[in-house]
This record gives C-alpha cells, sequence and structure tokens, in this order.
C-alpha cells in the first residue's frame, strides 16, 4: 500500500524560504511520476514541480527560477525547496506518485489527473 506523507509547511513572510517533504512508502514501481501539486479552495488543483523517475523534471511557470524538486532515492524522500515564496504561492501541497512508462517526458508527469496516489498535503501561508 503506497503512503505519501508531506511535512515542512508553515507560515512564513514572503521573500523567505521553505523546504518540503514528502516521505514515500509501500512504492513497488521502478518507472513513475511524482511531483507537487497545490490547491487553494475554489480552485482547480495546480501542477507545481514534477519528476520522472528517468531525471527529467518539469516546473510550473510561476514557479520556475524560484522551487527546486529533487529526490533521495536511498531515503524514498521527495524534496521541494521553495525560495522567494510569494504571497500568491498560498495553498495546501501534495505530493502524488504514480507508475509511468520509461519514455515519458516530464511534462506528461505534470497532469494531476495521472496520478493514483496522493499525499493529505502541507499547508503553506506566506504573508506580505
Amino acid at each position: 500500500q503506497v503512503q505519501l506523507v508531506e511535512s515542512g509547511g508553515g507560515s512564513v513572510q514572503a521573500g523567505g524560504s521553505l523546504r518540503l517533504s514528502c516521505a514515500a512508502s509501500g512504492v513497488t514501481y521502478r518507472v513513475y511520476c511524482m511531483g507537487w501539486f497545490r490547491q487553494v479552495p475554489g480552485k482547480e488543483r495546480e501542477g507545481v514541480a514534477v519528476i520522472h523517475s528517468g531525471g527529467s523534471i518539469y516546473y510550473g511557470d510561476s514557479v520556475k527560477g524560484r522551487f527546486t524538486i529533487s529526490q533521495d532515492n536511498a531515503r524514498n524522500t521527495l524534496y521541494l525547496q521553495m525560495n522567494s515564496l510569494k504571497p500568491e504561492d498560498t495553498a495546501m501541497y501534495l505530493c502524488a506518485a504514480t507508475p509511468s512508462q520509461t519514455f515519458i517526458s516530464a511534462d506528461y508527469c505534470y497532469r494531476p489527473g495521472i496520478y493514483n496516489h496522493w499525499g493529505p498535503g502541507t499547508q503553506v501561508t506566506v504573508s506580505s
């Protein structure tokens, strides 16, 4: 049974930084998409940053140059380093994972509808 548990959210002032972690357990598929998404009440779930097991990465336009996604396979953990945070980054941040195919570009992994497994989320609040 796949379990994803996010941590590292909190409240920060604009311009600050946070590092989110997603601890994954029970993931048996070797080829996969994993990523970070965010959601604000009343709005659709939005892609933030995703990674394919082959190494390709895709960022949403609003976070390019500010956020960095990475993974530690030995620790089964996905990270999201968020710098230069803005009030509009305020949202619930969710980690997701799903099996994939080998020759898939990371922008395919950016689609929230393809994901089978989701964590409960961690709240990020950025004040001005």
